[in-house]
């Protein structure tokens, strides 16, 4: 795997890099040609907290973790074994024939145990009624809903928008085309 490795607020050592490197270079066993693969590695202060976010863009899908602890070693270490697990847990969604085509740069040939498989199942539907809004309309919809996202139409884009609440406590916009 290629590392693409930056900070803010941060100089990034050749201790730093090679650790990052030494733990992220455990995933290249997930993926079928890691030399293709370039990781992105963000590494910022805030406050007291040192975060680390790594984003894996492989085809047709995105591995994006991001953690944050006082010891930026602990944080690293935390990001790569959420990684690691998020891969494994997701392993039999990947292996079903009709999604396989998109995880074509995962090796899925390893053991998974049964506690890491993912139990979660799909235990409630809702419909939705949308009626046009602007952004500053679906927010006030989401704040009074106490959900930490919503679904709106844009009145000015004419598409299906989803709004969420960023771990910062601002907000993001997923438009659809």
């Amino acid at each position: 795997m290629k590392f693409n490795i930056h900070g803010s607020k941060v100089k990034i050592t050749k201790p730093i890099k090679s650790y990052i490197e030494e733990k992220l270079g455990r995933l290249d066993k997930y993926f079928e040609n890691p030399e293709e693969i370039t990781a992105n590695v963000h590494v910022r202060i805030s406050g007291l907290d040192q975060i680390v976010e790594v984003t894996i863009p492989a085809h047709k899908i995105i591995l994006r973790r991001e953690e944050r602890d006082k010891d930026l070693y602990a944080a690293i270490d935390l990001v790569c074994d959420k990684l690691e697990r998020q891969i494994r847990k997701n392993k039999t969604r990947m292996t079903r024939k009709p999604v396989k085509p998109n995880f074509a740069d995962f090796n899925i040939s390893f053991e998974v145990d049964k506690q890491e498989l993912s139990s979660g199942k799909i235990v409630k539907r809702k419909k939705l009624e949308m009626k046009p809004m602007d952004e500053e309309e679906a927010i006030l919809q989401m704040e009074l809903l106490g959900h930490e996202f919503f679904v709106y139409e844009d009145v000015n884009a004419e598409t299906v928008c989803i709004l969420y609440k960023r771990k910062d406590g601002n907000y993001g916009i997923i438009e659809t085309n």
